[in-house]
């Protein structure tokens, strides 16, 4: 007898990451030539000692630690965030306004639920990120993409010309995954100002703002008294203090928009790791340093992938930062098939363009997203080396 199994859920692709992983079964690596894996935007080492000797001192001496805490998050916490965006912004945001997620896909997935129902839609620059456009197939709602082209920069004018009557939010990314580039700040103001005027939520991502290039404020979308009104912001733990595994995320929001999330969170997970909120407010108060540092390491990781691709003829890079790089290859083989091969030939393992394409778009097939956080400069080197000797 086979059970019942949601037609969403069956129609929703399979884990990227996961599936490249499967590529690496029965595959030897020879040990001259170990595996170089940029497939996954995740901090491999663990966080900085300092911080886990607070992690463990909680889990020692803090009894509350190990307790149910409040659905939205731990207030402490939601303050340090509102005090911080606030000074960096240039913006007011209130303690209110701020929520506290297990990740910030989950914050994404939170965000989501109150916004948009099965048939609703939702505009997602392309290439996506993939798990946005998997839990919009989950929930039966609509994922409009919106080509960006050669520069990985989305217009506001083609959104616009998207926008129907079922369309609930545009979701942005930025620094973007996979496409590494910074929105400048006049687009990010644009898209605002559109869904502003059309009644729809902006949702911006902002996982990566630590490794972002530019200093000072990089939009100054909080500096609306009516912010809330409109815009609701993403943020992520987990890259700039390394907890991944704590799974601690934020969303800045509109105080009665988290109202309706806490009744997802409630549902989902009653609430956020408490060991890892205490992490994300003991990096935050006490490790701004130590996140500069990490930060200049991914800005001299970003300028050698500029570099390295000079070397390589026919590939175009056409975006870099954050945690990515993203290229079109020129090898005859499509890239899903290519990206196979390059475990087998070169021992490199990344992830093809038709992970973050619709299916129907060509341009998947020529590209390839790699994710250098976790290479040093050598290992950068040694990649370019297997790219550029490449034969089949």
């Amino acid at each position: 007898m086979t059970l019942p199994l949601n037609p969403a859920m069956q129609a929703t692709f399979l884990p990227p990451v996961m599936e490249a992983r499967r590529w690496l079964d029965g595959v030897v690596f020879p040990a001259d030539r170990p595996l170089i894996n940029v497939s996954q935007a995740a901090p491999v080492d663990p966080p900085p000692l300092a911080l886990r000797q607070e992690i463990a001192r909680a889990a020692l001496e803090d009894p509350a630690a190990h307790l149910y805490g409040p659905v939205l998050g731990l207030p402490a916490l939601r303050a340090e965030v509102a005090a911080q965006w606030s000074a960096s912004y240039g913006g007011m945001v209130a303690a209110e306004q701020v929520a506290i997620t297990q990740g910030c896909n989950q914050a994404f997935c939170a965000v989501m639920a109150t916004l948009a129902g099965a048939g609703d839609e939702v505009i997602l620059p392309t290439p996506w990120y993939f798990n946005h456009k998997m839990w919009l197939d989950m929930q039966g709602v609509k994922a409009v993409p919106l080509a960006t082209g050669d520069g990985l920069v989305p217009d506001p004018e083609a959104a616009a010309r998207l926008i129907g009557p079922r369309s609930r939010a545009i979701v942005l990314v930025s620094p973007n995954n996979p496409g590494g580039v910074e929105y400048p700040a006049e687009v990010l103001r644009g898209f605002y100002d559109l869904a502003q005027a059309r009644g729809l939520a902006l949702i911006v991502d902002e996982t990566y703002r630590d490794f972002d290039s530019r200093s000072g404020a990089v939009h100054d979308l909080f500096t609306d008294p009516d912010w809330a009104g409109t815009l609701i912001q993403l943020y992520s733990f987990s890259k700039a203090y390394r907890l991944t595994g704590h799974r601690v995320g934020a969303i800045t929001a509109s105080a009665a928009r988290l109202t309706e999330v806490e009744k997802f969170l409630d549902t989902v997970a009653i609430c956020p790791s408490q060991l890892g909120q205490i992490a994300a407010l003991w990096g935050m108060r006490n490790l701004g340093d130590w996140v500069a540092g990490e930060r200049l390491e991914i800005l001299a990781r970003r300028a050698a992938m500029v570099q390295g691709f000079s070397r390589l003829e026919g590939w175009r890079l056409l975006g870099c930062g954050a945690y990515f790089a993203y290229v079109e290859h020129p090898h005859p083989l499509p890239s899903p098939e290519f990206a196979r091969a390059l475990v087998r030939e070169a021992g490199v393992l990344l992830l093809p363009g038709t992970m973050f394409m619709p299916a129907e778009d060509p341009a998947g097939a020529r590209q390839l997203r790699i994710a250098f956080a976790n290479v040093d400069a050598a290992g950068i080197g040694a990649l370019f080396d297997r790219l550029e000797w490449l034969t089949f």
